[in-house]
């Protein structure tokens, strides 16, 4: 049985979703425009990242829609962990095989990496839903808090980053892990609420909303996009704390 969605869902969400791809390829775009490379090496390589992108959205929005992702009890592996992990799979691929990929990165500045995940405070809707009792407050507290206090901390975070401010590079690493950690617990929490092999929690009341569309967009495009922003902040503070003699011995 299909949870109802309330109306206010939907407006958020149809809301959010722009912003969070307009975000995403203005990172790209910056980046291309900063890459030092041949200017029609930049812009390939931004077209084809911005291409991705939207067809991992519009893959996601069709599946999701298509409740190809739907929580239940007949099958052994959930199928949303499938829209969870393939992105985050393909992206460490592209990532690692793919100089341009590498060097546009690279040249986006960390402190907008970090200020891009200010779209996570709309997990405050993770709140709003638990106190409208439809969603457990086991799986709802942390992810709407988590996601709240991620989103407010990285434009915190961004400027001090922006500023070179004394243990900026320090607070970048905190609020990373303190990020990626929120995540995981959601995610935990996701799995443990709803119907499935690991369904241990909320069992008078599962969480059916998460899997369903538009929720469901949570954790198959703006979780595994928080996660890969992550991995590039933690790979570009690792990156640029390196001591030059070691980078000229790689």
């Amino acid at each position: 049985m299909h949870p109802q969605i309330p109306g206010y869902l939907l407006v958020l969400e149809s809301t959010l979703r722009p912003i969070v791809v307009a975000i995403a390829l203005s990172l790209i775009w910056m980046g291309a425009a900063r890459m030092d490379a041949p200017r029609r090496t930049r812009y390939t390589t931004a077209g084809a990242m911005s291409a991705v992108l939207l067809v991992w959205l519009a893959a996601a929005q069709y599946l999701g829609s298509a409740n190809a992702y739907f929580a239940s009890t007949e099958t052994s592996v959930p199928t949303i962990l499938f829209g969870l992990l393939i992105p985050l799979i393909a992206a460490a691929v592209a990532f690692r095989i793919s100089e341009n990929v590498t060097s546009l990165v690279s040249a986006i500045p960390l402190s907008w990496i970090v200020a891009a995940q200010i779209y996570r405070v709309g997990g405050g809707i993770f709140l709003v839903l638990w106190a409208d009792g439809r969603l457990p407050w086991q799986f709802a507290l942390p992810a709407g808090i988590g996601d709240v206090a991620t989103g407010c901390f990285a434009v915190v975070v961004a400027g001090l980053l922006a500023r070179n401010a004394a243990g900026a590079r320090r607070a970048a690493y905190a609020w990373c892990l303190f990020g990626i950690a929120d995540l995981v617990v959601a995610v935990t929490m996701g799995a443990l609420t709803s119907p499935g092999p690991v369904h241990l929690l909320a069992l008078e009341a599962p969480n059916l909303l998460i899997s369903s569309y538009p929720l469901v967009m949570v954790p198959t495009f703006a979780v595994p996009l928080a996660l890969i922003l992550h991995g590039l902040a933690l790979w570009r503070l690792q990156r640029e704390t390196v001591p030059s003699g070691w980078l000229a011995m790689a």
